[in-house]
């Protein structure tokens, strides 16, 4: 190693010389002897402080260095450690039995009812497990607030991984006021329980309100000749008649759900004109909203109508100003329907005109649409039903006074005088 530093030493001030040189305008060259002297001074000191410094990093000291090694920095939320996905080597989870709540078909949470109301809660629920449900998987009480829940409701059907299925429960209020829950699970065929979340352990639960009594304030049903129904093009007769190609609007005293079960209501049918996109439209006449008011009702195809699309439509009035929409429903056969519960609170003292409107979606065939139990429930004890005091001033004076003048003193005197002036004058006196 020694015999090299001369030698190194050498190469290095040659190519300090050469690079320099070529630094240089060829006018401007500097004194060749002086700058030799200089660069060798140079480098000298630099190879002293080499020197110096390897002294320094003895192999004795070599343990006790530690190498800095660089720090990455990242910009918040660009290339930083947090904003790269971790990489899931976990196989994914997978259950027989496990289902996903997707929506209140009826009563959604809060909803507010009456003491000791009868009422169907309706949940949509999909089945995501690997199993498919049968006849056999039923739908069970678990916790909470019974509310009159029979011990097991079996489900209508197969629902295949993937399906949803609206599973209905009927119930009854409780008869004191508050706040109450109960919560249900799905049971499979050999008893064992299971709901929904991430461990399909999760209850689905109804929640409502008691509060007071509860009455129909109108019903649509029983008033509906009292609403102007047309098609846009001319007014209809109501009640229609079944078939008419302009349209027409029917009662149901007995409506069924699109499953083919009994609502329990009357219900409305209203079938659109016969054209692409064709509706029908009922205005109702001015009616006072209270505070808790609130609109109800199901809107669904009628049971057996394969082929029904429609849209159905709930628009206000006041007066004569513009109408506004409180929501609209796309519905088709599939037997499911869609369960309307409207506060209607935002219009206290106004006297409202409701609009029922079904529109075509598309072509109107078998468009069998039916309002089910349209009504506006108001909070409360109802009225008292007016009874008619028929004070009894249809005064019967019986002043037919039967005041025997017809005087039957018995003057039909049957004076029988026959007073025997049959006195038998023997006139055929036989001589003896």
């Amino acid at each position: 190693m020694k015999t090299r530093k001369p030698i190194l030493f050498l190469a290095l001030i040659v190519v300090v010389l050469v690079q320099a040189a070529c630094n240089f305008p060829s006018s401007e060259k500097p004194n060749p002897a002086a700058t030799l002297n200089a660069l060798y001074t140079q480098s000298a000191q630099t190879l002293e402080a080499m020197a110096s410094r390897s002294a320094l990093a003895t192999p004795s000291s070599y343990s006790s260095l530690t190498p800095s090694i660089p720090t990455a920095t990242f910009a918040p939320g660009i290339n930083s450690p947090t904003s790269i996905p971790p990489i899931n080597t976990s196989p994914p989870v997978t259950r027989c039995d496990w289902a996903d709540f997707v929506t209140d078909v009826t009563y959604p949470d809060g909803s507010v009812i009456g003491r000791s109301v009868p009422f169907t809660k309706v949940w949509r629920v999909k089945n995501i497990g690997t199993c498919s449900w049968t006849a056999n998987y039923a739908l069970v009480f678990v916790d909470g607030d019974a509310m009159s829940a029979p011990d097991a409701v079996g489900l209508p059907g197969t629902v295949n991984p993937g399906q949803a299925i609206d599973i209905s429960i009927n119930l009854i209020s409780p008869a004191k006021d508050g706040r109450y829950k109960g919560y249900f699970k799905l049971r499979n065929a050999s008893g064992v329980l299971f709901g929904v979340g991430n461990s399909a352990s999760t209850a689905f639960w109804v929640d409502v309100k008691v509060s007071g009594e509860n009455f129909v304030a109108y019903d649509f049903a029983a008033n509906y000749c009292d609403a102007e129904w047309n098609n846009g093009l001319k007014i209809l007769p109501c009640p229609g008649v079944e078939g008419d190609n302009d349209g027409y609007v029917v009662r149901l005293d007995a409506a069924k759900l699109e499953n083919g079960d009994p609502s329990g209501s009357a219900g409305l049918v209203t079938f659109p004109r016969d054209a692409n996109d064709g509706f029908i439209r009922g205005v109702f006449p001015p009616f006072k909203i209270q505070d808790g008011d609130r609109f109800r009702a199901i809107v669904n195809c009628r049971y057996n109508s394969a082929g029904c699309n429609v849209i159905f439509r709930l628009d206000y009035q006041i007066g004569d100003g513009a109408s506004r929409n409180l929501g609209q429903w796309n519905e088709a056969y599939e037997g499911q329907w869609y369960s309307l519960d409207i506060d209607l609170s935002a219009l206290k003292g106004e006297n409202v005109k409701f609009i029922l409107t079904v529109y075509a979606n598309g072509s109107s065939f078998k468009d069998f649409a039916i309002w089910i139990g349209p009504h506006i429930l108001r909070p409360g004890a109802p009225p008292p039903t007016l009874t008619p005091t028929l004070t009894p001033t249809s005064t019967l004076t019986e002043t037919a006074t039967a005041t025997a003048t017809s005087t039957a003193t018995a003057t039909a005197t049957s004076t029988v005088t026959e007073t025997a002036t049959e006195t038998p004058t023997p006139t055929n006196t036989t001589a003896p």
